[in-house]
């Protein structure tokens, strides 16, 4: 009968206390119902599938200086973690602003914060990416801070289905927005073996570069796709046999990060990205204004830290971080991925 009542489905079994497969994750992936099992999870360093721990939160907070009132601006919003803290300084009074590319995740941070009280009146949230900062200008004002948090979030990571790890089977994609530009896998298609040897150089500090280009647009020519990660993961894995048994293992691991990672910053254009952010960052600030940069990669701490330097000798910037500022040991074991995070900041003259 159309009116029956459909009978209830029941939830397939926990499998385990920490479930490989991601669909099996629903207790870490609704954190709220399952706090018990996340606590768990985060003691023993690990970061719950589908969330996101926030790194140099005290660190930022102190660099900040936010105070009731201020109009602020959260260039990479992600799980919403910075800005959570960020709108507590604020106390029910000024404004926040906040970016971010991915049509994903975005809707269901902004969900979590209007559950936590955060709504339209503190709190304006816009999908764009945080290049488009001078955007925001004409309707938030200058910015008394700013913050970019440049690390892709856990959970973009953990999701099979977005191509970020090549620790799980998934398409490769790695676009921070799957609706625009070109997946990972078609950009190998046409790539030629030089500018993948300096795109894994230049965006990764790849040692093993040549041989891993080589491998890669040999399999392409061969006919074989390269469409899913376990595909890119093999082929990276055969083109490093020539490594001594002994080291082999952790070599491809560290590989696999850094070619991933290299893909990942040139599908989503990310230097070019954080070069605009940086162009246009003084002219959002306001006087006295302070922005505060975690980077995770060598290449992007470089671009920041020639931007500040070079504003700063032009008086555009009144003082700046002498040195970057890294994790606490503390912090770092309990989160390994915070390990290779830097953290600059600058105030506006």
């Amino acid at each position: 009968m159309d009116n029956q009542e459909q009978k209830h489905q029941r939830r397939p079994r926990y499998k385990g206390t920490h479930p490989k497969a991601f669909k099996d994750k629903y207790k870490e992936l609704n954190p709220e119902l399952y706090t018990e099992t996340v606590t768990k999870v985060i003691q023993k360093g690990n970061t719950p599938a589908g969330m996101h721990r926030s790194i140099c939160v005290k660190e930022i907070l102190e660099i900040l200086q936010i105070q009731p009132g201020q109009t602020g601006l959260d260039a990479t919003l992600g799980y919403g973690g910075h800005t959570l803290e960020m709108l507590k300084c604020l106390n029910s009074k000024g404004h926040l602003y906040a970016t971010d590319v991915d049509p994903i995740e975005l809707p269901r941070t902004q969900k979590r914060l209007e559950l936590l009280g955060y709504g339209p009146e503190i709190l304006t949230i816009r999908q764009t990416n945080f290049s488009n900062i001078d955007e925001i200008i004409p309707e938030s004002g200058p910015l008394d801070f700013i913050l970019a948090d440049l690390g892709v979030s856990s959970m973009q990571i953990d999701n099979p289905e977005r191509g970020f790890s090549f620790k799980t089977e998934g398409p490769l994609d790695l676009r921070l927005n799957p609706s625009k530009g070109i997946s990972a896998a078609e950009r190998l298609k046409t790539i030629s073996q030089n500018e993948l040897c300096g795109m894994l150089l230049e965006n990764a500090d790849e040692p093993h570069s040549e041989e891993i280009a080589r491998g890669v647009v040999s399999a392409i020519k061969k006919g074989e796709e390269i469409t899913t990660t376990s595909q890119l993961r093999q082929i990276i894995k055969d083109s490093l046999k020539f490594i001594p048994e002994k080291d082999r293992d952790n070599e491809i691991k560290k590989s696999c990060q850094r070619c991933f990672q290299a893909l990942r910053i040139d599908v989503n254009n990310e230097f070019e990205v954080l070069y605009d952010f940086l162009e246009k960052l003084p002219a959002a600030l306001a006087e006295g204004g302070r922005v505060a940069i975690l980077t995770f990669h060598s290449g992007e701490d470089r671009l920041v830290k020639k931007s500040f330097k070079q504003l700063f000798r032009n008086g555009i910037y009144k003082e700046i971080a002498p040195d970057a500022i890294r994790p606490s040991a503390e912090e770092c074991n309990s989160n390994g991925r915070a390990r290779c995070a830097k953290l600059r900041w600058a105030i506006k003259s």
